[in-house]
């Protein structure tokens, strides 16, 4: 009979491997705290560096999974420190705002934290058995994408509460399907090349329009208390939910963060609620990472932009040690949204609030032209327009995903 199986682990490689991660992590806090840089446009200039990084591939594709985890973590960041409306405006606002707004900012930031590692968490067990099921039944959906994309899109606009709700929903997703479906395949002549017309669409669609609104705001009021108002039960549930959704993300293309955020809230009990819809957007942006790992190894397609940036580096498909190298990014990432995040607010509430919403639009405008050059303006522009319909018609942003989901839908 064969003898024990003998785990030899090389302190010098474990270090090594600890160091890239952490060099990786840093650079994923970095990227997730400017205003507008969105994770894909981020993952191609990884994509951009990746051959060039001198080292073993194993450990440069560790490095970008783990900035990629940590940039997900760090992205809530921004997202509720900034663009926050005046008070008479809150009706309109993103959760996030809305707890910063009720001075509980510091609350959403370790919500938003535990949202990300808790799915962290839950998704490395689950992985195996949810990829086994969506592969098996990834030929079928295949089949019918646009079909299903249809149904999600129909239950989106469904999903609000009033018919002015609804009938905003409808135009929200027709405008950006018709954006979307015009400048998701432009090339342009741009200084650097990081992902094509992702920037300026998301940054017109959904950055601009909150910080328009902001710079009437009064700015962040004096945030009072750290403490989590709900129960461990309900974060947990929700962020175990947001972890399965994850995997829908990661294998489904058009299916954001926020729309499978919007099924985990009509399943958990009491799930529609600011707090709710932190945890549970934060999990599944956070998860999907790790599912959409899981997805390239079963069906051999980066269904992610720090993926594909991974590939780029000619690493091994070792899962073992990616994994860890992702656990150990998500509980960085949770360490550092948790310090930032309040040194964020805090320096943010002591600004001149429409000089940070002016300054961030102008990093948009500039981010808009380095990714896809002047055409990226106009995109800029006419994106921030449509992305002003859902406010001004009382319904929800996620709408707007129509943008990606449209195309796809059409078999543009």
């Amino acid at each position: 009979m064969p003898g024990p199986v003998e785990v030899v682990v090389e302190p010098a490689l474990a270090v090594q491997l600890l160091a890239w991660v952490l060099a990786g992590s840093l650079l994923g806090s970095c990227s997730g705290l400017v205003p507008g840089l969105h994770a894909n446009n981020f993952a191609f200039l990884l994509a951009g560096i990746a051959p060039s990084v001198p080292g073993p591939p194993l450990f440069v594709g560790c490095a970008m999974l783990a900035a990629g985890v940590v940039h997900t973590f760090c992205n809530a960041v921004p997202a509720m420190a900034l663009g926050v409306p005046d008070a008479e405006m809150a009706v309109t606002a993103l959760p996030g705002h809305r707890m910063v707004l009720e001075g509980k900012g510091y609350e959403a930031v370790r919500l938003s934290a535990l949202g990300s590692v808790l799915a962290v968490l839950a998704a490395v067990p689950l992985a195996v058995p949810v990829t086994w099921t969506v592969t098996a039944a990834y030929p079928t959906i295949r089949a019918h994408l646009s079909l299903l994309l249809a149904m999600v899109a129909v239950a989106l606009i469904a999903s609000e509460r009033t018919w002015r709700g609804r009938l905003g929903g409808l135009l929200s997703f027709a405008l950006a399907t018709g954006l979307g479906a015009l400048t998701l395949d432009l090339t342009a002549d741009a200084p650097l090349e990081a992902g094509g017309t992702l920037a300026p669409l998301f940054a017109g669609l959904f950055g601009a329009p909150v910080l328009i609104d902001a710079i009437r705001g009064s700015g962040i009021p004096p945030q009072d208390g750290d403490g989590i108002t709900t129960s461990r039960r309900f974060v947990g549930t929700t962020a175990v939910a947001g972890a399965l959704a994850g995997a829908v993300v990661g294998y489904i293309p058009g299916i954001s963060a926020a729309i499978a955020a919007v099924a985990v809230l009509a399943i958990v009990p009491n799930g529609a609620s600011d707090r709710g819809y932190i945890v549970a957007t934060s999990g599944v942006d956070t998860a999907n990472t790790i599912f959409a790992l899981f997805a390239l190894v079963a069906i051999g397609q980066p269904r992610t932009g720090v993926l594909v940036a991974f590939e780029g580096t000619a690493a091994p498909l070792e899962l073992p040690i990616l994994l860890a190298s992702v656990v150990l990014a998500g509980l960085v990432g949770f360490a550092l949204v948790i310090v930032a995040g309040d040194a964020y607010l805090d320096l943010v509430g002591r600004l001149a609030y429409w000089k940070i919403s002016g300054a961030v639009l102008a990093v948009l405008l500039g981010l808009s032209y380095l990714f896809t050059g002047p055409v990226g303006i106009v995109i800029f522009l006419v994106a921030t327009a449509i992305g002003m319909v859902p406010v001004r018609l009382r319904c929800r942003r996620v709408h707007l995903m129509g943008v990606l989901i449209g195309p796809l839908m059409l078999g543009l």
